[in-house]
């Protein structure tokens, strides 16, 4: 899923060391790195918005503190012996927080939702391991022939189009959560406001105001309610991290979704209680537009800027939080896969330079005619500073840049719609499968933020999809990364680290390389 990160000028002489005494113990108050863009689990696609929507909604599989899958609404499945039909049996407590039941009929409604191509969801194609699915997003099948069936109020039958290994880890994804019909079919688009809002999940929704606050409280209803410690859960978006550890620092906040990574030795040396990083599943890369009409549509410009970027220095001179640089798009840890990498990184960094003059010569280039771009990125230091520092990189290739900023919700809208050269985006696992992250470069794919489209790559991707046997499955996905970075089809720039503030006052947050944390598991140490 999409990700918000950031960095900050040293402030500790502004501040005075130490946290202070925490708000009221039954009330959590989160800085998460953005305003939503919606509640509804079908119009999202940011970490931010996974942080409340999580708290609001419950799928079939949830996620327990330390990131391992468990049951959800579902309290037991079977899967036939061919790995293609789930049978899902749902909790018979499991409600809305109106009261009425969470049915089989709801994840149907939910599944066909999402996938029917009014809806317009950007992460649909998360759902196209179910039969039909794909037809039915892209118009060429009814949302009836969906596989996905009731078998009775409280038995779910999803059938898939081949076996998918990663499928019950889908399942914890927002993409996957139901939505009360009940609710959506009288107030449709308006269902997700505050005053009609139904959810299943451990809290429910009492308030938004927009860029300000999220007020959710804990949901009577919910099957394990005895044992959410927390009444009520507020989230503040805010993305300037600065803001963010202001407000840790005063008490008003007892969690921030990130922190400032200059101040990292600071932190370390006056809050150390209160520093979480952890290893993550997710990539900060460079997206390159690949459109007709764009520079970075020619594969040789794309290679000489991925040549003359210095992940080395971002990661350690700019960042230095324990971020890896990156030469592949799949992250190190991803489960039972070996990513290759770009081929330059066997030349020395003059011989990366030269490299780069000869194919920006060769694409047109020179002193007569400068590259000129467009770096779009998203409001963030953190990002500024890259953003920065990667024009610097580009300079001595004559490249001239210009960096335009925006809102998270307005730079991820902007770069959809191909208005860039070179865009600054990231990506957060939503499951633990290579497949999560090539995807991205799939030519059918919405988050294909650069428009990338290889025959080649695309044939492949499709091969392993249909591949049961896992290392022949990883081999095949490993070809098509090498194409990829072949092509210079993106820019990736470093592997992320988590970063949060947690104050010590807090129970039951545990450290996870998904960096999901629901509030269900949270409470105050009395």
């Amino acid at each position: 899923m999409q990700s918000s990160r950031t960095l900050a000028i040293p402030m500790a002489l502004a501040l005075t060391v130490g946290i202070t005494a925490p708000l009221q113990a039954d009330t959590l108050r989160i800085a998460i790195m953005g305003e939503p863009a919606s509640l509804d689990p079908h119009k999202i696609s940011g970490t931010w918005e996974n942080d409340v929507v999580g708290d609001l909604f419950e799928g079939l599989v949830t996620e327990a503190a330390d990131g391992t899958r468990i049951p959800g609404v579902a309290e037991s499945w079977e899967i036939s012996d061919d790995g293609t039909v789930y049978t899902f049996t749902l909790r018979d407590d499991a409600k809305w927080s109106d009261g009425k039941p969470v049915t089989a009929n709801d994840f149907v409604f939910a599944f066909q939702r999402i996938l029917t191509p009014a809806t317009a969801a950007d992460y649909a194609y998360l759902l196209y391991p179910i039969k039909n699915a794909a037809d039915v997003y892209g118009g060429e099948a009814d949302v009836s022939t969906l596989g996905v069936e009731a078998l009775d109020t409280k038995t779910l039958q999803v059938t898939l189009e081949r076996s998918t290994p990663y499928f019950l880890d889908q399942l914890s994804h927002y993409t996957a959560y139901p939505v009360p019909s009940h609710v959506v079919e009288t107030y449709g688009n308006e269902w997700s406001r505050p005053i009609n809002m139904v959810s299943n999940g451990a809290f429910q929704l009492q308030e938004w105001q927009s860029q300000t606050r999220i007020t959710a409280t804990r949901n009577p209803y919910f099957h394990d309610a005895d044992n959410v410690a927390l009444d009520e859960v507020v989230y503040f978006p805010i993305e300037e991290r600065n803001t963010a550890l202001n407000r840790f620092r005063a008490g008003e906040i007892h969690i921030a979704r990130d922190f400032p990574t200059h101040q990292y030795d600071w932190l370390m040396d006056n809050l150390p209680e209160a520093v979480q990083v952890a290893p993550y599943l997710g990539i900060y890369y460079y997206a390159f537009n690949a459109r007709d009409g764009h520079a970075t549509a020619d594969p040789r410009v794309r290679e000489a800027l991925s040549l003359a970027v210095r992940r080395d220095v971002i990661t350690d001179q700019i960042l230095g939080t324990g971020e890896q640089p990156a030469y592949s798009f799949v992250p190190p840890s991803v489960n039972h896969y070996s990513a290759p990498t770009a081929s330059f990184t066997e030349l020395s960094q003059e011989e990366r330079l030269q490299r780069a003059h000869e194919l920006l010569q060769e694409a047109g280039y020179g002193p007569d005619n400068p590259l000129e771009l467009m770096l779009r990125y998203n409001t963030s230091e953190d990002h500024r500073k890259v953003a920065i520092a990667i024009a610097a990189m580009w300079k001595p290739l004559g490249v001239e840049v210009d960096l335009y900023n925006a809102e998270v919700a307005v730079h991820y809208s902007d770069i959809r719609q191909g208005d860039f050269d070179v865009a600054r985006a990231g990506w957060i696992g939503d499951y633990n499968d290579a497949q999560n992250f090539l995807s991205l470069l799939e030519s059918d794919v919405s988050n294909n933020y650069g428009a990338y489209s290889s025959h080649e790559f695309d044939t492949l991707m499709n091969e392993a999809a249909n591949t049961q046997d896992m290392d022949a499955r990883a081999e095949l996905m490993a070809e098509a990364e090498a194409i990829a970075l072949e092509d210079s089809a993106t820019l990736p720039i470093y592997y992320y680290v988590s970063r949060n503030l947690v104050s010590p006052d807090l129970v039951g947050w545990e450290s996870t390389i998904e960096d999901i944390h629901r509030s269900r598991w949270i409470r105050f140490d009395h």
